[in-house]
C-alpha cells in the first residue's frame, strides 16, 4: 500500500494482484506545453511498457497515461466543425501526439 499527496489532494494505492488488473477506468492524463515535454514523458512512461493509439500509453506496471498537448482540447472544440473534425481525424491517426502535425491539420 501507498499513500501520497498531488495538489493538496491525498490517495492511497494497493496493490490488489491480477484479480484487479488495472484498465483504462484509471488513468493519468498530462496535459504538456511542447513537444519536447510529450517526447521526454512519452519515452520515460512508455518504456518497458505498452504504445497504444491517440496518446494513451501503459507504463511498465500497466497504469494507463494519456499524454495531451494542452491545447488539444482547445484545437478540438473549435467553433468550425470542419476544423474540429479534421483535428480528431489526425489524432486518430497518430500514437504518440504530435502538435505540430495537429497544427497543420487546423490549418488545412
Amino acid at each position: 500500500m501507498a499513500s501520497f499527496a498531488v495538489g493538496g489532494q491525498h490517495y492511497r494505492g494497493l496493490e490488489a494482484g491480477p484479480p484487479d488488473a488495472f484498465n483504462h477506468s484509471f488513468s493519468i492524463i498530462i496535459e504538456c506545453d511542447t513537444q519536447a515535454e510529450i517526447d521526454r514523458l512519452w519515452a520515460a512512461l512508455g518504456e518497458s511498457g505498452t504504445i497504444e493509439q491517440c496518446g494513451w500509453l501503459k507504463d511498465r506496471w500497466g497504469l494507463s497515461w494519456q499524454i495531451l498537448p494542452k491545447q488539444l482540447g482547445e484545437l478540438m472544440n473549435d467553433p468550425d466543425p470542419a476544423r474540429a473534425q479534421r483535428i480528431t481525424e489526425a489524432m486518430l491517426q497518430m500514437v504518440k501526439l504530435d502538435i505540430a502535425a495537429l497544427e497543420a491539420a487546423a490549418s488545412r
